[in-house]
């Protein structure tokens, strides 16, 4: 794949009218002054029939399952060799609205996907077929809102070392939960959380101890949600604390329906999927901040020039140009990766979250470098895309993690 289709370059404009129309509106509302993003996130689903295509595949997955699970079992169809069109364009579809609404609004595609394919998705992956049908329909077509939480204060980078949330079995099938996480995506508004902790195995060492997972909903007695922080960026995906104080949960909470339903595989597995798109993110704010860029350095005149004529402007221009071009292809790779089913390696997708979080970085430091003293100002929005742009370098995974996972990954081999 060397450049979007028609078909896509339409679906394209589409999502820039709607963004242009409906978000570019409301920045300050929902980035500043704390108006939470649901409502506009909704209207996209309703508006793209994200809503409708959610609950197509949603009700396909469940029949299948409850087909094997009464002994029905289809003959698989063995999947063809080379390369598949329509997996491709679904690959496509996913990744140009992110693309199109991080040039204006990071924090929006940061917390419609920590709903709906973080946790939507763990209950998809992990869930019993209760749990799909009870609680996973309305995060993916985000008639509710969910929230995946596994970060503690003093557990970031090392998540299951230093996790001191635990559940105890009640003595009844059930189990009470304690403890604190932060930094939880949706944290104060979410209506769905999945919470993952320890198990209260007395005898057993801390660190070696069964990691679980339950699924909460809001109200439930002893679960409390913060207020949202005051953040560095991403303002419209809002970001919280729970509180777990004898929070008592039935066993069909429990994820999976067993202890051994969604452990450390599960959550890391559910880490990989934030990869590929923080790729996408990162297009389309360095997309942004060239064009912003572009405009400033046509404008802008000193001594007598615009600055574009500068070398020094120009080199900058030049390398945010050859920064676009290598994201733009790396989106391209996993959409190419789709088609032919095949999945990245676990080096692959930390690499591309690596670069494309290092890249956006730079690309943004230097947008607000070249406006000078107007990029420090809020008006001139590049402010903005430098400040979303670092959370890239640190959540799904720090920068520093992700050299980590790339090393281990390939000297495994």
């Amino acid at each position: 794949m060397i450049e979007w289709s028609e078909s896509q370059r339409m679906i394209q404009k589409m999502v820039r009218d709607f963004v242009e129309k409906e978000i570019v509106p409301n920045i300050d509302a929902i980035e500043y002054e704390g108006v939470p993003p649901y409502d506009i996130l909704r209207k996209l689903a309703k508006t793209f029939g994200l809503d409708v295509m959610a609950k197509m595949e949603f009700d396909k997955q469940i029949a299948a399952a409850e087909a094997a699970e009464r002994g029905e079992v289809k003959e698989k169809k063995e999947r063809k060799e080379g390369f598949n069109a329509m997996a491709a364009e679904e690959a496509a579809m996913r990744m140009i609205p992110i693309i199109e609404i991080c040039r204006h609004a990071q924090g929006l595609v940061t917390a419609m996907g920590v709903s709906i394919g973080l946790t939507g998705g763990a209950i998809m992956s992990k869930g019993t077929i209760e749990q799909k049908k009870r609680w996973a329909l309305d995060l993916l077509t985000l008639n509710k809102i969910g929230a995946w939480a596994i970060s503690e204060p003093n557990a970031g980078s090392d998540a299951f070392g230093q996790m001191k949330t635990v559940a105890r079995r009640d003595g009844n099938g059930g189990y009470v939960i304690n403890g604190s996480k932060t930094w939880i995506t949706n944290g104060p508004y979410a209506d769905t959380i999945v919470l993952i902790c320890k198990l209260d195995e007395p005898g057993v060492d801390p660190k070696d101890r069964k990691i679980v997972s339950f699924i909460l909903d809001k109200g439930m007695p002893g679960l409390e949600q913060s207020k949202p922080f005051k953040k560095m960026g991403i303002g419209s995906s809002p970001t919280g604390e729970l509180f777990l104080n004898d929070v008592h949960c039935g066993p069909e909470r429990l994820m999976g329906g067993s202890e051994d339903g969604y452990g450390r595989s599960g959550a890391k597995g559910t880490f990989s999927t934030e990869r590929a798109g923080v790729a996408a993110m990162a297009l389309g704010m360095v997309e942004r901040a060239l064009e912003l860029s572009l405009e400033y350095s046509k404008t802008r005149v000193q001594f007598g020039k615009p600055i574009g004529e500068n070398q020094l402007i120009q080199l900058k221009l030049a390398k945010m140009e050859v920064a676009r071009v290598n994201l733009q292809n790396l989106v391209f790779r996993y959409i190419e990766l789709m088609g032919y089913g095949k999945d990245m390696t676990l080096a692959e997708a930390s690499a591309m979250k690596l670069y494309a979080a290092q890249t956006c970085m730079e690309v943004t430091t230097e947008a607000v470098q070249i406006f000078g003293g107007m990029g420090y100002m809020r008006e001139a929005r590049v402010e903005q895309l430098m400040r979303d742009s670092k959370i890239l370098q640190i959540y799904a995974g720090t920068d520093e993690m992700q050299v980590i996972a790339i090393a281990k990954d390939l000297l495994s081999r």
